[in-house]
């Protein structure tokens, strides 16, 4: 080897070392390959963010809540298992928007659908608040699969000011490309409309024959919860709904414990001071009194 060849194969091998320092150092910083998701076993996934782009990752999800286990709101879990089964049959359906008291089981209901219905060929897959903007993506990625999936954004709601609201609207119901019909958007929320309302909204408005016409500021909001064609309610639970539900819950944990128990004055007494040293009545808070309370029984056994 002449010293010319010698000096081109040394410098090359230098300059891949230094390559792979480099690679080392980035590795650290790259996306992490994601597998494509096998929609045959895989039931829920989430869309996530990875820099100016969005991928699905599939989601390790539990089957194990039943419909059954809801209760207090038998007519909102009636009306949206009704829609799902319809959607599921390919049948048509509407999005749906859950809004009310929090903790009475919102979310809870659109996790049993999924367990009752998966085995139909529905599919879950959870979108945060703040990629709506990806929407548009996440519906073109999911045109002309054979399973039905039904896009679930938790707590959605928006601020005075804030323009992703459009983005929504669009993909509901107003673009001019047809959405497809194997995807539905089943959304939980606290506000009835989305988004806040203030007394200043009305300010502008006027008498005019005895019919009052809202301010295009009310207009605006009310238009982005019209395109939500099932609106389902969720009230605060009575104190008998609340005691009924941890009656349930109790049941339930201590059969899957083999743990013995009865129901009396002094447990719903107890169960009673929980739920006031919480300031509400509701499904969560039931719920979590009677995991505290079969743990604690099962402890001093």
């Amino acid at each position: 080897m002449s010293g010319a060849e010698w000096l081109v194969a040394n410098g090359l091998e230098s300059l891949l070392q230094r390559a792979e320092q480099v690679l080392e150092r980035l590795e650290p910083w790259l996306p992490e390959p994601v597998a494509e998701i096998d929609w045959s076993r895989c039931p829920a996934a989430r869309w996530q963010r990875s820099g100016s782009q969005g991928v699905l990752r599939a989601l390790q999800v539990r089957l194990d809540l039943r419909l059954e286990d809801l209760l207090g709101v038998d007519r909102q879990r009636t009306l949206l298992e009704r829609n799902t089964r319809q959607f599921v049959a390919c049948l048509p359906a509407n999005h749906a928007l859950l809004w009310g008291a929090r903790g009475t089981g919102k979310s809870s209901l659109v996790r049993a659908l999924l367990a009752a219905h998966a085995s139909d060929g529905l599919r879950l897959i959870e979108i945060e608040r703040d990629d709506l903007a990806d929407l548009p993506r996440v519906v073109e990625a999911l045109a002309g699969r054979p399973e039905r999936f039904v896009l679930f954004c938790d707590d959605l709601s928006f601020e005075a000011g804030e323009g992703d609201y459009r983005v929504l609207k669009s993909v509901l119901d107003g673009s001019l490309e047809q959405a497809p019909d194997n995807v539905l958007l089943y959304a939980t929320s606290n506000r009835r409309h989305l988004m806040p309302e203030r007394l200043s909204d009305n300010l502008g408005w006027q008498q005019v024959d005895g019919e009052v016409h809202p301010s295009e500021a009310v207009e605006d909001k009310v238009a982005l919860s019209d395109r939500f064609g099932l609106w389902l309610s969720f009230y605060p639970f009575t104190q008998g709904e609340y005691l009924q539900v941890v009656r349930h819950w109790i049941e339930v944990l201590a059969a899957g414990c083999e743990l013995s128990w009865t129901w009396s004055d002094e447990l719903e007494r107890e169960a009673i001071r929980w739920a006031q040293g919480r300031g509400n009545r509701n499904g969560r808070c039931a719920y979590q009194f009677a995991r505290q309370w079969v743990g604690q029984a099962l402890l001093v056994s």
